[in-house]
């Protein structure tokens, strides 16, 4: 069990968002919901209050509060992609339905939340030791919108 949980304020759309981040990742599911017990700001008693899940193996919770609270790209989640067809895959999917592109690897899904994703290893061609390397690819993802991975790979070769 996870000590500190990130908890999702939704307007009320709770469940159907915490449907749609699991169907992203495997390691991902549903993990309980909470009708509430009484009428509360986010829905009528009996509707649904909390959704705890896990996506990739990180426990969320995703809560009807009932007054719309923008999310903000303050707060975002990281997804460390094993390759080019991995960011292609979640990129389209988290823009699907009203999602927004952004800049440098960042987009925002339907529901506002703010996405970064990132080839796993873009990190480290960002430090790698050739600090001349290192400057290449920042420069290129500084133009891109979705990451291309061998095109960041490239840049750090000087190709």
């Amino acid at each position: 069990m996870s000590k500190i949980v990130p908890c999702l304020w939704f307007a009320g759309e709770a469940e159907q968002a915490a449907q749609f981040y699991v169907s992203l990742l495997p390691g991902s599911r549903i993990d309980n919901i909470q009708r509430s017990v009484v009428d509360t700001p986010g829905g009528p008693e009996g509707s649904v209050l909390v959704v705890e899940f896990t996506v990739a193996g990180q426990p969320f919770m995703a809560l009807n509060g009932g007054t719309p609270l923008p999310f903000n790209h303050a707060v975002s989640f990281k997804i460390d992609c094993v390759d080019q067809a991995e960011v292609d895959r979640l990129w389209d999917a988290l823009l699907a339905e009203g999602g927004e592109p952004v800049a440098c690897g960042w987009l925002r899904d339907r529901y506002g939340l703010s996405w970064q994703i990132v080839p796993a290893d873009a990190l480290k061609l960002f430090a790698g030791s050739n600090r001349e390397g290192a400057k290449r690819p920042m420069q290129a993802m500084m133009q891109m919108v979705k990451l291309d991975v061998g095109a960041l790979q490239r840049a750090y070769e000087g190709v």
